[in-house]
């Protein structure tokens, strides 16, 4: 899984866009007005930082200790900085994006959430 792969499948969700608030070269997935992923580097390697369910997000990093560690620059509670080096596989990272994206628009409003269906 690659920044490209995630972008791709991230603007296939239901009110997505891509946008650039912090830098030009840290892409960020939101939906709505509402960041979902956070795409940059860690440690010279792809990465992306996802929002997660605070159990599942500590079962995430005990499986996958070396790739999966708190939210870098985050609320390290609900937040995972996954490491896009292979070691986590794609299907799990696309999980994680999906679930990040679930969680953010269950935290909208009504109004917020009609909004992504116009």
């Amino acid at each position: 899984m690659d920044h490209r792969t995630l972008i791709e499948l991230g603007l296939q969700l239901t009110g997505t866009s891509l946008r650039y608030p912090f830098d030009p070269d840290l892409p960020v997935l939101f939906v709505g007005n509402r960041m979902f992923a956070l795409l940059g580097h860690t440690g010279g390697a792809e990465s992306v930082n996802l929002k997660a369910d605070p159990e599942e997000a500590w079962l995430l990093r005990q499986q996958y200790p070396a790739s999966v560690l708190p939210g870098y620059h985050m609320n390290k509670k609900h937040w995972n900085t996954v490491l896009l080096d292979g070691s986590v596989p794609d299907g799990e990272v696309a999980a994680m994006l999906e679930q990040s994206y679930e969680l953010v628009v269950a935290r909208m409003t009504r109004a917020e959430r009609r909004e992504l269906l116009v």
